[in-house]
């Protein structure tokens, strides 16, 4: 099991939402070291004052660059790979920076750890990458492709590389909270895209714990998610506004935006049969076969069961109160709310 007390780590995208929660996370876990990859000196240099921690170094780089991530890998005994471009609609108008960042970037980022000595890397995916019909999602399906690549072509290697996939976070920049938040202090009305659309529903904490698990426990090419409730758009929504003091909101359907899916999924139904069950989490171990297919046609193989695939729908559904609880988890909504009182 591997431990990172008193190793040196290093986050790409780490002055993300992701980033700097995990860098938080490892500088109270005692670790020696956080190296933080990413091409904003405007957020290294506020996360710099905010931390205010000599442990936490700085690397200004672009993971399209090799030459630049190779500074940040140097005595790093675990990397944790979130940069990237995540944002749907961006992806949808620019789909070749969506794959120049997240596939080659990827790509760039396993070989220099590799090179470095790196002994685990975790990539960081999305459920966007399951059955994906937008660029941001088939450009993270191919970085899980290419991480398993890895895995499975360099079996022998001592890095192991794994690949979590999560939902949307609760709060983090790419959330639609903060915007139903900022309508509700303005007394504008709720824009929803669909109101009947659902997501999982995860906070930064839960995405660190998936993170920290599949560290401590994944093989080689291993995909780990972490269970999660679902609700629906406008459950979302009014819970928001209810803790806010606003119990029937105004809301305005605007429709579906560039991408986006009615239903988000964490594993396909090929993936869940034979995905081991591991109490908060699953597993989907890698398929290590090598190309030489005349083998299992000579020898023939088993048709996995059916089975049905792992979605914001499929999940437990959250009501109103139950996801304004899920939301006081949040220290921001606590915040908003003790402002109200």
């Amino acid at each position: 099991m591997n431990t990172v007390q008193d190793s040196t780590v290093t986050i790409t995208g780490g002055t993300g939402s992701f980033g700097s929660t995990m860098a938080r996370h490892l500088l109270e876990r005692g670790v020696k070291q956080v190296n933080v990859l990413s091409r904003d000196e405007a957020k290294q240099d506020e996360m710099r004052r905010d931390f205010s921690d000599e442990r936490l170094r700085f690397f200004i780089g672009d993971v399209r660059d090799a030459a630049s991530i190779a500074p940040a890998m140097r005595g790093a005994s675990f990397v944790f790979h979130a940069a990237a471009l995540k944002q749907v609609p961006s992806c949808e108008f620019f789909p070749q920076q969506a794959v120049s960042t997240n596939v080659v970037g990827s790509d760039n980022v396993i070989n220099e750890a590799h090179k470095a000595g790196v002994r685990s890397l975790v990539c960081l995916s999305t459920d966007k990458a399951v059955y994906p019909v937008n660029a941001m999602g088939m450009s993270k399906a191919l970085m899980e492709k290419t991480a398993q690549a890895y895995a499975r072509n360099y079996s022998d290697s001592e890095m192991t590389v794994s690949v979590t996939r999560y939902g949307n976070v609760m709060y983090s920049r790419g959330s639609v909270i903060p915007m139903f938040v900022r309508q509700i202090k303005e007394g504008k009305p709720l824009t929803l895209t669909e109101p009947t659309m659902t997501r999982f529903l995860m906070s930064l904490d839960d995405s660190v714990e998936l993170v920290e698990h599949s560290f401590k426990h994944a093989n080689a090419g291993d995909i780990y998610v972490k269970k999660a409730p679902g609700a629906t758009v406008e459950v979302l929504a009014r819970a928001v506004a209810s803790l806010l003091g606003q119990d029937d909101p105004e809301i305005k359907v605007i429709g579906a935006r560039h991408g986006e899916k009615m239903h988000e999924a964490l594993l396909s139904s090929e993936e869940i049969a034979k995905a081991v069950d591991e109490g908060d989490f699953f597993r989907v171990p890698l398929d290590a076969r090598s190309l030489q297919y005349e083998l299992y046609f000579d020898e023939g193989s088993s048709k996995p069961p059916l089975a049905e695939d792992y979605t914001s729908l499929s999940t437990q559904q959250l009501n109103v109160d139950e996801t304004k609880e899920l939301l006081l988890k949040l220290p921001e909504m606590r915040e908003l709310v003790k402002e109200q009182s």
